[in-house]
């Protein structure tokens, strides 16, 4: 073997694309993120409650959905693999993993994930928080790998630039506006819940500071109140009559002042209603029926079934596609099987439900035999499946019949169906 033959068989296969090496000015380098995610965190989680519970009810629902472990058709109920899965790692389960997991995905537009190995193999699994992540660009078009900075404290992994293999995972939204990170839901969302925010802010002030009277003083007589009359009254009101401890509390008035009731005035009203639109868009953003969150205004569903249905199929099952395609692309062949991770949809009540009206409907159906009656449900043939059975009643009266209309209920009886229904074999039609 000559020289350059071995230096042909360990080259390296170069696979990248043309336009991704203008992505970056100076690879190596962590890439910023575009946006504070601190403050989309604060002001979408922690301080406005429509997001809070829209993304809580989106990572619960992942997570509640039970993994199934099959080599091609046949599952797989005992493997390392599925005991990872059940405990990624000392502090959480799968259900507390995953719930992070969306959590950080939908609030940043991105998730990360380490496997931690020994003896080659992953043997805990960990989310790591988007803010401290930074993605690390190539001239590939892919990340050359991922730095953790934590307090100062780095922590970089790389990627194989062949494969891409790495020991961090990115999950992330689409962004058509950056190469490296996903776009979050809040960001869409952030006028609205700025608006929900400020109309919370507003709502709030009517109760403890009185920014809205409920009433006014007006006095009788024409003298107008000096100021150290105005300055006494003022305390006063503020002090025995302001805050939702002194509701209620009556008015003592002197002085020739009397009281004028007020009610709302069109801004405090348009306000509620700005209120619950604003809650509107936020649910709209993250992909929440507003009827699942108690929202008032116009729901486009009739009922709460429906509303919960479509959750399901328009904005959890794509995220379960987006987590299990990830697993089974970055963590599956670690173990060395042909295998793949499946979301249980038996298990989830909505899917449930609407499957149940799909074999209702197949039941009723007089036009599919059994076996086809059961493809539908998913289960296997059973052999005879293939006869179909149709009532004697309903065939044409100018049928040519090869016997007597009695001699086929004869024989119908002897097969054991009852005398309103005649065995047809379809394979024979």
């Amino acid at each position: 073997m000559g020289i350059f033959d071995a230096f042909r068989r360990q080259a390296p296969q170069v696979k990248a694309s043309a336009a991704a090496q203008t992505l970056v000015l100076t690879p190596g380098q962590p890439a910023w993120t575009p946006r504070n995610y601190t403050a989309l965190a604060r002001e979408a989680y922690q301080l406005n409650v429509i997001a809070y519970q829209a993304v809580n009810k989106i990572a619960e629902a992942v997570a509640s959905v039970p993994v199934n472990l099959f080599r091609g058709d046949v599952e797989v109920t005992e493997s390392p693999l599925l005991d990872l899965i059940e405990n990624p790692n000392p502090l959480q389960g799968r259900a507390e993993y995953l719930t992070a997991l969306m959590g950080f995905y939908m609030l940043s537009g991105n998730a990360y994930q380490e496997k931690v190995r020994t003896t080659g193999e992953p043997r805990e699994l960990y989310v790591l928080r988007s803010d401290r992540m930074k993605v690390i660009p190539s001239n590939t078009g892919a990340p050359a790998g991922f730095e953790y900075d934590m307090n100062g404290r780095k922590v970089r992994w790389d990627a194989d630039p062949e494969t891409l293999e790495s020991d961090v995972w990115q999950i992330k939204t689409f962004n058509p506006v950056n190469d490296w990170y996903g776009m979050s839901p809040v960001e869409a969302a952030a006028y609205a819940v700025d608006q929900h925010n400020e109309a919370m802010k507003w709502m709030q002030s009517l109760l403890q500071n009185s920014a809205r009277p409920s009433g006014a003083l007006v006095s009788q007589n024409d003298s107008p109140l000096s100021d150290d009359q105005y300055n006494r009254l003022k305390s006063s009101l503020e002090e025995m009559y302001q805050g939702g401890d002194n509701a209620g509390r009556p008015m003592l008035l002197e002085g020739g002042l009397d009281w004028k009731e007020m009610g709302l005035s069109p801004v405090d009203m348009g306000i509620i209603e700005q209120k619950n639109s604003s809650a509107r868009d936020i649910c709209l953003a993250f992909g929440v029926p507003p009827q699942l969150l108690g929202i008032p205004g116009d729901n486009t569903y009739s009922n709460y079934a429906e509303a919960r249905l479509a959750f399901w199929e328009d904005t959890v099952l794509p995220l379960l596609g987006c987590v299990y395609g990830a697993w089974n692309q970055w963590l599956v062949p670690d173990f060395g099987e042909k295998l793949e991770l499946r979301p249980d949809l038996d298990q989830v009540p909505a899917i449930v439900e609407k499957r149940m009206a799909l074999w209702a409907m197949a039941d009723a159906s007089q036009d599919l035999t059994l076996n086809e009656r059961r493809e539908i449900k998913g289960f296997e043939p059973v052999p005879g499946g293939d006869t179909l059975l149709v009532q004697a009643n309903l065939l044409p009266l100018d049928m040519s019949l090869p016997m007597e209309e009695s001699d086929i209920k004869a024989l119908a009886r002897a097969a054991g169906y009852p005398d309103n229904v005649t065995p047809l074999d379809r394979k024979a039609q």
